[in-house]
């Protein structure tokens, strides 16, 4: 079994416009609110690739609510955990020129909040899975992460982590079998540009003597780049498409290298479908159907 934890979800209104105009009125041409959230989204892409997943996410207030009702209505196997304050937050994605993104806050998460979940998580034993995806709320220290992966580690419990700068550093101490920045992320990381594949795979390395297994970073259009705990190293182009949408897109990606690996156990065959996944979804209005992505695996080569 497969659990995403997402501390910190949300409700996602994204308008479409052709063009924004900073200071005027603007007029949508369309609108959608989904629940949002890296962790949400890993398992809706998880769940529609036939892997066995479950969502642990925090809801908080009347936007909390919105929240439990939109995942009841999609059927996304979840279960909510509900912090004593505060309210869910809504991110407001612009999809127009340009993505524009404006990302709420969320509820504060104390003590007895992060009791509940680590309660969650105790049953956890060896060969199940625990992925922990996006930013942490307000007033969490940054060893998060690392503090609910240790005593899963000490079980056999194989983490994924998608996290960014401190949170990220903090959480390899627990040697999680999977990281994936971004270039961006990588490079705050290591604190240098990284223009060439050597030098992407250089910073890969300093994270895995840092604790990670396997380093995953996308690139974008460009693709991703793999380090494997065997010292291999895999480039992998992306599919030609039209970008419609970069919200999830690596989240997309994540699951799709774990449902790949859990498959095949191979290293190229996860590549490919992470990449196939992430894809399907950035030339998609959502998280993308699954035949989408199986569509694009067919065209992807290493």
């Amino acid at each position: 079994m497969i659990c995403t934890v997402t501390l910190n979800p949300s409700l996602d209104y994204t308008v479409t416009l052709e063009r924004l105009q900073p200071g005027g009125l603007n007029r949508a041409d369309a609108e959608t609110v989904r629940p949002g959230g890296k962790g949400l989204n890993v398992a809706r892409m998880l769940d529609r690739l036939g892997q066995p997943v479950q969502a642990l996410a925090f809801a908080a207030g009347d936007t909390g609510r919105m929240l439990a009702a939109q995942l009841a209505e999609e059927g996304l196997p979840a279960e909510l955990l509900w912090a004593g304050g505060g309210r869910t937050r809504i991110n407001v994605k612009i999809l127009a020129d340009s993505e524009t993104e404006i990302n709420g806050r969320g509820p504060a998460l104390g003590p007895a909040e992060m009791e509940q979940l680590a309660g969650r998580l105790a049953d956890r034993k060896a060969g199940d899975w625990v992925v922990l995806a996006g930013s942490l709320p307000a007033g969490l220290p940054a060893d998060t992460y690392a503090q609910l992966l240790a005593p899963l580690a000490a079980r056999g419990v194989r983490a994924v982590v998608d996290a960014e700068g401190e949170v990220l550093l903090h959480a390899l101490t627990a040697r999680p079998f999977l990281v994936k920045p971004n270039r961006p992320e990588l490079e705050g990381l290591v604190g240098r540009s990284l223009r060439s594949r050597q030098d992407i795979l250089a910073a890969a390395r300093v994270l895995q003597r840092k604790g990670a297994s396997n380093v995953l970073v996308s690139l974008g259009k460009e693709g991703a780049m793999l380090l494997t705990e065997n010292g291999e190293d895999w480039f992998c182009p992306a599919p030609e498409g039209e970008m419609r949408n970069s919200v999830g897109a690596g989240d997309s990606m994540v699951a799709g290298f774990l449902a790949g690996w859990l498959t095949t156990g191979r290293w190229e065959d996860a590549l490919r479908l992470g990449v196939a996944a992430g894809s399907a979804t950035a030339f998609s209005s959502g998280i993308a159907a699954p035949d989408r992505v199986w569509a694009l695996y067919d065209t992807v080569r290493i």
